[in-house]
């Protein structure tokens, strides 16, 4: 028999990833919440699933809505982090493809966050719930990250599709829209890259993409 740290013996040897029982609450909530419905499950079932009491899990989480504050919270965490250093990072480089490689790069990584994370967390995003003021951290944090792709997408020059304020909203829509593919099973590996990409054509720089995306490579690899 293990312990969880505060609170009775756990019931099994953990089964989840993780190093802390914590973790591994928030592992089995994020499989549950996503493939039942948060609304149809219950701290009760998170506990079973973890292997642990429900008394157990209060020491960690006081109710389920703590418990989608933090998974909500890590889906925005590191495209938020990636997307302010990248807008604080000023080279000097005011063409055009320095300019598309950054948003290239925050689409990027973004879309890679919400494809290859263990559980497609994103889906939460359209639960009533969390656009309640109780998420108001999460939300701030999503539209901070929003805002971020539109004064990238603002250094681009307009184009026939849309206006330069217009540009970075349309790479964020595409990134988010990675999370419906996903839960289609639809996405592949190349998933990331294609709405990054997608949204450098829409801004009206396909011919320079190649270059687009060499420079974005190196930002990716240097910052995440």
């Amino acid at each position: 028999m293990t312990t969880t740290g505060p609170g009775r013996p756990r019931k099994q040897q953990p089964s989840r990833p993780g190093a802390t029982a914590r973790d591994e609450i928030l592992d089995a909530a994020a499989e549950l919440f996503t493939t039942q419905g948060y609304a149809n499950t219950s701290t009760r079932s998170i506990a079973e699933a973890v292997g642990i009491r429900q008394s157990s899990l209060y020491h960690h989480f006081s109710h389920k809505d703590d418990i989608l504050e933090v998974l909500l919270a890590g889906t925005v965490a590191g495209g938020l982090a990636f997307a302010r250093t990248v807008c604080a990072g000023d080279d000097g480089d005011r063409g055009p493809v320095a300019a598309a490689a950054r948003l290239h790069a925050v689409a990027l990584f973004d879309g890679t966050q919400l494809c290859t994370a263990r559980w497609n967390l994103g889906v939460l995003y359209n639960l009533p719930e969390a656009r309640s003021a109780r998420f108001h951290s999460f939300m701030a944090d999503r539209k901070e990250l929003r805002g971020l792709y539109q004064r990238l997408g603002a250094e681009l020059p307009a184009n026939g599709w849309a206006g330069t304020s217009q540009n970075g909203d349309l790479a964020f829509r595409l990134v988010e829209s990675l999370v419906n593919l996903r839960a289609d099973g639809l996405n592949t590996p190349e998933s990331p890259l294609q709405a990054a990409d997608a949204g450098i054509v829409l801004c009206g720089l396909a011919d320079s993409l190649v270059a687009i995306r060499d420079r974005s490579a190196e930002l990716v690899a240097s910052i995440g």
